[in-house]
C-alpha cells in the first residue's frame, strides 16, 4: 500500500467543519471511483507538532501507483463532476507539504541475498 500524506492549513476565515465536509465529498469521490483505497482527515491536537507541518494532515491510501497515477489523471483532468470537489477544498489550503510512503517491508521483499 503507498500513503500518499498532505499537512496543512487552512486559510484564514475557512469554518473548519465546512472544510471537512467538503474534504469527505472529495475524498468519497475519489474512493467511490476505485481511485484511492482509503483517506482520512487529522488535525494536530495539542500542539504536538513542529509548526511547519501544518495544522491538518490528509492521508490517502492506494493500491500501488499505478492507481495513485489513476487518480492524478482524474483529477487534472479538470472535468466535473471532480474539479468542483477538487475546488471546494484546494482553494482554502495554504502551507502544503507533500510525500508519499509505502508500507515496509514490502510483500515482494526477499532477504539472504543482499549485496548492502
Amino acid at each position: 500500500m503507498d500513503h500518499y500524506h498532505t499537512w496543512f492549513d487552512l486559510k484564514p476565515g475557512i469554518k473548519d467543519t465546512d472544510f471537512a465536509r467538503n474534504m469527505a465529498r472529495y475524498m468519497d469521490h475519489l474512493k467511490d471511483n476505485r481511485l484511492i483505497e482509503g483517506w482520512r482527515l487529522t488535525r494536530r491536537k495539542l500542539g504536538f507538532s513542529p509548526p511547519e507541518w501544518g495544522e491538518f494532515h490528509i492521508v490517502m491510501e492506494t493500491k500501488d501507483l499505478a492507481q495513485l497515477d489513476a487518480a492524478f489523471k482524474h483529477v487534472s483532468s479538470r472535468r466535473e463532476p471532480v474539479e468542483s470537489a477538487h475546488f471546494g477544498i484546494n482553494q482554502h489550503v495554504r502551507n502544503l507539504k507533500i510525500a508519499l510512503y509505502r508500507d515496509f517491508p514490502d510483500e515482494h521483499r526477499h532477504e539472504g541475498e543482499e549485496k548492502f
